[in-house]
């Protein structure tokens, strides 16, 4: 197996990927993260949107996912700026009363979205935070991770 790191350059500095021969294809990324919240956020969740002094909940977290999947590289320094085609952030609570953020990226380019997927789950999941640590700290980011990506070299689908 002839992998490597590839940040890298020959000397082992970090390095920007260089996209300049690659192909334009469509590229779709899917990421999620799963939030838990104790009961009592829960069951306020579940009544209604909760409404903070910050804004309500979800639709606050949303646009944050959003803001943040658009400003990936700032964020991540090897990253390439992209100009998303689309940017969807979707959240739910669960049958397991778990908070389900997924966020779907999508472009037409020379590089792949996951990375772009994976900071608006991310995002998304630390503004829930913010926004209900006022009811309590009692609150676990679990799990993010990319469920699919389509376009480019390969192809990924996560089972399960």
């Amino acid at each position: 197996m002839d992998q490597k790191f590839t940040h890298l350059d020959a000397s082992g500095n970090p390095s920007m990927v260089d996209i300049g021969e690659k192909k334009i294809t469509k590229r779709m990324a899917t990421a999620q993260s799963i939030v838990v919240l104790n009961d009592m956020i829960l069951d306020l969740l579940e009544k209604d949107e909760i409404q903070t002094k910050k804004g309500p909940v979800f639709q606050t977290a949303i646009l944050a996912g959003i803001m943040a999947s658009k400003k990936t590289s700032e964020l991540i320094p090897l990253c390439h700026p992209l100009s998303l085609d689309k940017c969807q952030v979707r959240i739910r609570v669960t049958e397991a009363r778990e908070v389900l953020i997924e966020c779907t990226t999508k472009i037409t380019s020379k590089t792949g979205v996951e990375m772009e997927a994976l900071t608006g789950a991310t995002i998304a999941a630390l503004t829930i935070y913010d926004m209900c640590k006022a009811f309590s700290h009692d609150i676990i980011i679990k799990e993010t991770k990319l469920i699919e990506k389509t376009g480019g070299k390969s192809d990924f689908r996560r089972e399960g």
